[in-house]
Formats: C-alpha cells, structure tokens, sequence
C-alpha cells in the first residue's frame, strides 16, 4: 500500500508541476528600425485562421486569437526580447501548452512615453497619438506582417518587428457644418506634466451663418473617440457599397458591430444613408436649430475620460466643465445652461448621467441609454460591496464563473475572469486600453507606484474592499443620488431619461433597475425621471420600440435633440430667448 501511494504522490506532483523551460517553445524578438530605448508591452499572436491579421483577432469570443505579453523597459537598438513559458498568455496561459504546429505569427510592440505628472508620480503609458488610444493602429508602434511558421517544443522562433504604423491621414476638413476645435488645457497640462488638449467636433445649425443675431442651445454628446462626426453626411450613399440586407445584417451583426459580415450585409450603406437622413432632417423645416458637440478626449488609458475628475487620468471634468464649455460658449453663441443638454449610450450613457448629476446647475436634461454600470451593487454582476470575488460566485460547496457577456439568445461568450485575463495580458497596471481597465483607472485612487489601484487581483478576483469603498464615495451615482437627494432632488426634477435593453449583452440593465427602485421610492421631492426599457434588446437599446439597435444606434441625433429642446422650452426661465433659434 505504501508503494502505491507513494507512486501516487508522484504522479500527481508530476501532472502539477511547472513545464520544464526545454518543454517549451522560445520565441526571440527584434525591432531593427527602433532608434533608440524603447519602453513599451510586446504582443505576440498566433492564429490558425489566415484570413485576416492575427492581431485583428484577439476578442473575448471562442474565435479568438492567441496572445502573450511582456513589458519591456529601455531596449537598446539591436536587443532581443525573448519570451518562454514564464510569460503569460491568454486564452492558453503559458507557452507550453500551445499544440505543436504551423501557426500565423505576428507581433506588435505597443510603445509607451514617460509622464512627470503633476502629482509626482512618474509613469510609463502609452499616450494617445490622435488614434483613440488603439494599440492596434497607434502611429509609430513597430509590428511584422504575419509569417506561417512551425512552432514547437524547445525550439526558438525568430522574429522581427520590421514595420511601423504609419501617421494618421490628415486631420479632417472642416465643413459649413462641421468644425473641429482644439483647446489646450491647463489643468489637464499641469496634471501630465506636457500640453494636453481636448478636441470638441461642432455639428453647427441650419442658418448658423446667415442668422447672425440668433443664439442657440447646446447638446453635449457623449461617447467613444472620433476623428470626425460620422452620423452625419451631406452626401448621398457611395453608389458602389453592397446594398442593405436588413434580414441579413439583423441576424450577424444585431448591434452594428464592424466585419466583413457586417460589411457583406450593407451595414456601410445603411450608415451613410442614415447619416445623409440626418443631413436632410437637420437642414430642413422645423428641426430645432441647436449645437452639438462631441468631446475628445482620449487619454493614456483609454478612448475616453468618462468626463470626471480622476485620480489616475486627471481633471477631466473640471477641464471640461470650466474650461472646454465656456470656450464654446464663446466660440458659438450659446444660450446657457437652462438651453444645454446631454445625450450618450454606454460609456456616453454613464457619461451624461454623471455630468447631470455632478454639474446639476449647468444642464436642463440627461438622455442617458444603456449607461455603463450606474450601481456598483449591480457593477454588470457582481456586488462589489457583497461579494468577496469578482470572478466567481462562491458557495460552501459550490463556486460558478460569472459571465462578463450574453448573446442575443443568453448564451454565454466570456466570463469576467477571461475578458480581464486578456487585459492583464494586453497590458499591465491598467494599461490595456480596455473596459475593465478603464473602470479601475478612473474610479480606483492612485497607488504607491503612481498607477491605479487594483479593484480585483487580476488573476484571482478577489475583491479589495478599500478600492470598492473609494470607487462608492466617488463615483458610484446611485449611492450619489440617495446621499445628496436633498440638495440634488431640486436641481434634477424632470431631467432625467434613461433606456436600456433588458437583454444588454453585458448586463447592464442590473443597475438601471435599481436606481429605478431608488428613485421610485424618493419622493421628497419626486424626481419624474422617466425609465423605458427594451424587452428583449440587447446593447445599446435606446428608447426606439420601433427600429433594431442595429438602426436606432444611429439616431440619437434626429430623435433626441427634438426631445431636448421640448424640454428647455417648457422649463425655460423668465425672459429666455426661445424665438431667436427657432427659425
């Protein structure tokens, strides 16, 4: 029996110990066009799929991509980077579990600059390059062509990053309607220690130019970057893009995601003829003449600030509220606060409630659709007051992953271990340019070594309750309207619009229900927010019971600021100009 066991014991710390490094393939990178020390996150893909980039695969879905990654700090010219089975991957974790065979190989290095920040911390990030924070695309980050290569035990692959992304288009022309504006920040430019600017694209009225005396409102939209507005058009349909298939387009790409599918079933069409819809409504007979402004402002960790103060990002509310607004307030003739409104979905949605809500003083009404998590006990699923692990629900006998993502039909297409799996890969200390990196990076305070506090261990989930405590005092808004009802209940009476399907893919609808509940049972004074939701749509459901999401994500515009300017008019204060716009 001793013997048995003692084989047993064996074997068992034999299938559980670490793969020998000969047991794994080894992988050497060069960059021969860098210059000089380079800092910055290699990636490294394997696909067996040829038919686009490996770098273009990498998702949360089963058809993903294989990734590893790696810092690296101050890489001379001509040094190589080699990555073996102690680098981490996602899906496969380790690079001795990938299979023998012929793999699609392609690597990115991801670069980073160094920031003295105002707060003296010095960080290494990747700043944003005028693309939107995208890893993929940023100007000057070296990456090779994908090569067909063998891939097996013990050998090494040899492989060098010989191109370089190249700069941007030139920045887009101004139209009579449209008009791009740039404004250096000060606070902004204090907080990073080097200029930083927030970019404002202008959707200027019908008339603008030949009503010089008229004054109009002003609707702030909120959303991911952009170069330039795309939901608006003067031209018609490019005649040679593969015609709408509705049908089609409704069954592989229900929510306008982008794709060859998408492509294949007209969804290009149905974006311009939209657009050119929108120019016909805009510059025709009773559509209320009004501004609207998109804001950029892309950052080092993401696309997008979410338009509040941050420790990790910086000010950005207050550049936005104290200076970008009263530059366009000086740019374009505005009415003011009661004729100023916000719409947005998703990040924008959770952007334009936050805004109304923190600045309730200087907006008349929040058109707010499929907000990200607006209720930290409902953070998508996970209770981040309640639960003690993000990434599973734990019983006595039993623990189940929670999902991060649901289909159309409520199947699961990743969990919550696995999405932050493939960020952590992507880039570490929130350095990812993803959505649960963004999260931490603008809720969590900022740590000893200058980056943002961890919400969750990355490879356990375990929950930190100080995080989740600072994350409640700050920015969760809906324990911000039960604490401050009594001063906020006035300001926001009537103002508030919220929408959300109850099948979002990524669950948000959790938390639009509770500050439903919430704001049900305040009546001190009542808030008369007005909540619809889409029985059986997905993200980024906004109000429209007549039209797929895969259409109504493209009219905020036409159906909102109609929906905006109602209320102003009937709210507007005594002596208010509500002639001189409405032409």
């Amino acid at each position: 029996m001793r013997t048995c066991l003692t084989g047993l014991l064996l074997l068992l710390s034999c299938a559980h110990a670490p793969p020998s490094p000969r047991s794994a393939p080894r992988f050497s990178i060069t960059l021969p066009l860098a210059t000089g020390p380079l800092d910055g996150r290699l990636l490294l893909f394997l696909s067996t799929d040829g038919k686009t980039e490996p770098r273009d695969q990498l998702a949360d879905a089963d058809s993903t991509a294989q990734l590893f990654g790696v810092d690296v700090d101050a890489l001379q010219p001509g040094g190589a980077i080699s990555l073996d089975d102690g680098v981490l991957g996602y899906p496969v974790q380790s690079l001795a579990q990938v299979p023998t065979g012929d793999y699609f190989v392609q690597g990115v290095f991801h670069l980073y600059q160094t920031f003295h920040r105002g707060d003296g911390h010095t960080v290494k990030l990747p700043a944003d390059r005028g693309e939107g924070q995208q890893w993929r695309t940023a100007p000057g980050n070296f990456f090779s062509a994908p090569r067909r290569l063998r891939v097996a035990p013990g050998e090494t692959v040899r492989l060098a990053l010989d191109q370089v992304n190249p700069p941007l288009p030139a920045p887009p022309l101004d139209t009579k309607y449209v008009k791009h504006l740039r404004l250096q920040s000060e606070r902004l430019s204090r907080f990073w220690g080097r200029p930083t600017y927030l970019g404002a694209i202008v959707l200027l009225p019908e008339g603008y130019d030949t009503h010089p005396n008229a004054r109009y409102p002003l609707v702030v939209s909120h959303g991911h970057f952009a170069r330039t507005l795309e939901v608006f058009r003067e031209t018609p349909p490019d005649p040679a893009l593969p015609p709408l298939d509705l049908p089609g387009l409704l069954r592989t790409c229900p929510n306008g995601h982008e794709g060859a599918a998408c492509t294949e079933h007209g969804l290009d069409r149905l974006e311009q003829e939209t657009a050119h819809a929108l120019y016909k409504e805009w510059t025709g007979p009773g559509f209320p003449r009004a501004v609207v402004v998109s804001i950029q402002h892309a950052n080092p960790y993401y696309d997008d600030s979410y338009a509040v103060n941050s420790e990790n990002m910086g000010p950005y509310g207050d550049a936005i509220a104290e200076e970008l607004i009263p530059f366009l307030e000086q740019q374009l003739r505005l009415l003011g606060p009661w004729a100023r409104g916000l719409y947005g979905g998703s990040t924008g949605g959770w952007e334009a409630l936050a805004t109304q809500l923190l600045h309730p003083d200087q907006y008349n009404g929040a058109i707010v659709s499929c907000p990200d998590p607006i209720d930290f006990s409902r953070f998508t699923v996970i209770d981040l007051y309640q639960d003690a692990n993000a990434y599973d629900s734990i019983g006595a006998w039993k623990r189940t992953p929670r999902p991060a993502e649901r289909g159309d039909q409520g199947q699961v297409r990743a969990t919550i271990e696995q999405s932050n799996l493939r960020e952590l890969v992507l880039g570490t200390h929130s350095r990812s340019g993803d959505q649960w990196d963004a999260w931490e990076a603008v809720y969590s305070p900022v740590g000893s070594d200058g980056y943002p506090k961890r919400i969750w261990d990355k490879r356990t989930g375990l929950i930190d309750p100080a995080v989740a405590a600072h994350w409640r005092a700050q920015f969760d808004l809906a324990r911000i309207l039960q604490r401050d009802w009594a001063t906020l209940g006035p300001k926001l009476r009537g103002k508030l619009t919220i929408n959300v399907g109850r099948a979002d893919n990524f669950f948000l609808d959790g938390a639009v229900t509770r500050v439903e509940e919430l704001l049900r049972s305040i009546q001190d004074p009542p808030s008369d927010a007005r909540f619809d939701y889409g029985a059986s749509d997905e993200h980024c459901w906004s109000g429209d019971h007549e039209h797929a999401n895969v259409i109504s994500r493209l009219t905020y515009t036409q159906r909102f600021v109609p929906q905006l300017a109602a209320h102003w008019l009937a709210t507007a204060p005594p002596g208010a100009d509500t002639k001189s716009w409405r032409y």
